[in-house]
C-alpha cells in the first residue's frame, strides 16, 4: 500500500507584520534591559566581586597575622623552655652547693666532736693518773710504814712519794 504524497510549502521565513512587531519589541526590550536593568545588575555583581576580593585580602592579612602570632608564641615558648632549663640548672647547682656545705659542716662537726672527745679522754686519763698516783702513794706509804716501822711526817712523806712517782713516770714503759 502506498501512501499519498503531500507536498507542503515551507519557506525559510515569511516576513509579515507580526515578525516586524516581534523584532521591534525585541529591540525595545534589549534597549530597556541595557538602559535600566543591566547597569544595576552589573554594579551589584562588581560590588559583590569587590567585596569578595576585599574579604579574600582581609582573610590573607588575618592568616599572615595569625602566622606571625603563632611564630611569636613559638619563640616565647622556646624562650620559656630555655629559661626553665636555666632555672633547673641553677637549682641543681644550688642543691649541689648546699649538699657540699652540709657535708662540710658535718665533717667540721665530726672533727669538733672528735677533738672534744679527745680532750675529754685526755682529761679523764689525767684524772685517772692522778687518782692512781694517790692510790700508789697510799700503798707506798703503807708499805714503807710496815717496812720501816715508823711514821714519817706528812711533808717528808709526800716529798718521797712524789719523787718516786716522778721516777716511775720518767721510765719509757710508765707513760704508755
Amino acid at each position: 500500500m502506498h501512501f499519498p504524497v503531500v507536498f507542503l510549502a515551507a519557506g525559510l521565513l515569511d516576513v509579515n507584520g507580526t515578525l516586524i512587531a516581534e523584532i521591534i519589541a525585541f529591540l525595545l526590550m534589549l534597549g530597556v534591559l541595557a538602559r535600566w536593568v543591566y547597569p544595576p545588575i552589573i554594579r551589584a555583581a562588581e560590588a559583590r566581586q569587590n567585596q569578595i576580593k576585599q574579604q579574600l585580602q582581609q582573610a590573607e592579612k588575618s592568616r599572615q597575622e595569625a602566622e606571625a602570632r603563632l611564630q611569636a608564641a613559638q619563640e616565647e615558648i622556646q624562650k620559656a623552655r630555655i629559661q626553665a632549663g636555666q632555672i633547673i640548672e641553677q637549682a641543681n647547682r644550688a642543691a649541689e652547693r648546699i649538699q657540699q656545705e652540709a657535708q662540710e659542716k658535718a665533717r667540721e662537726e665530726a672533727r669538733r666532736i672528735v677533738e672534744a672527745a679527745t680532750r675529754d679522754i685526755d682529761a679523764e686519763r689525767q684524772r685517772a693518773i692522778q687518782e692512781i698516783r694517790m692510790q700508789m702513794a697510799d700503798l707506798v706509804t703503807g708499805a714503807v710504814r710496815r717496812i720501816v716501822g715508823e711514821s714519817l711526817d706528812g711533808e717528808r712523806h709526800r716529798q718521797l712519794i712524789d719523787a718516786a712517782i716522778d721516777e716511775v713516770e720518767k721510765e719509757p714503759s710508765a707513760s704508755q
